[in-house]
């Protein structure tokens, strides 16, 4: 197998997994189990678990809608893909710049509603059985001028982890309903291979390497 790309990359310091960009994923059965299937003739012939796989993997962009899935291919004890995150920014800057601002705004807002002329220090006076003299019936609603927050983007990781336990689950249903091959306590290694795609040429040479990957099986490191 080429460890140029398939070798566990080093998560960079302070890098945004949820901004935009193409990644290659890597992710292997724990103790490299063989449970989705096998290679004959260079070929990868999935069995119902290595289906299930493949049916969730695609269901991943409705889930996850700023997502695209590029190749991928399910070996019989690991799954490559490439898979990219489209209209992510850096949203931890984003959302606490928001924050300061809408509470700066709070409190100016507050500020204004005690100075208004029509409250005045001391003035209880009660005219019947109204509302007291000078306070307004009802206060503006001030909500609806604040920016809201926009919902955090998901990272590489946290797609990653759900597609995991969601096949994970899937698993346990085949093992009881259909009496698929049982795992020991994790159907995957707890981390995962990353490379983070920075050029149409390395995203033409891993499409490659997924591809070919099957023909390839007896030189797999995952073998």
């Amino acid at each position: 197998m080429n460890k140029r790309y398939n070798r566990r990359s080093i998560r960079l310091k302070g890098y945004d997994y949820s901004q935009a960009g193409l990644y290659f994923v890597t992710i292997c059965c724990k103790n490299k189990e063989h449970f989705f299937g096998y290679i004959s003739q260079q070929e990868m012939h999935l069995n119902d678990a290595g289906k299930m796989i493949q049916s969730e993997w695609l269901k991943l962009p409705a889930r996850f809608p700023d997502i695209h899935l590029h190749e991928f291919v399910v070996m019989p004890n690991h799954f490559h893909a490439i898979i990219e995150l489209v209209g992510a920014t850096l949203v931890v800057a984003q959302r606490a710049e928001q924050v300061a601002q809408n509470q700066k705004r709070n409190i100016q807002n507050s500020e204004q509603d005690t100075q208004s002329p029509e409250i005045k220090k001391g003035n209880t006076n009660w005219q019947g059985h109204g509302q007291p003299q000078g306070l307004p019936q009802r206060l503006p609603q001030r909500s609806s001028q604040l920016s809201p927050i926009p919902p955090a983007k998901k990272t590489l990781g946290d797609i990653i982890g759900a597609f995991e336990s969601i096949t994970t689950v899937g698993y346990i249903r085949g093992v009881k309903a259909h009496h698929w091959k049982r795992f020991d306590k994790k159907l995957w290694q707890r981390n995962y291979w990353e490379h983070i795609i920075r050029n149409e040429r390395a995203f033409n040479n891993i499409s490659n390497y997924i591809k070919n990957n099957p023909a390839k099986w007896k030189d797999d490191m995952f073998h």
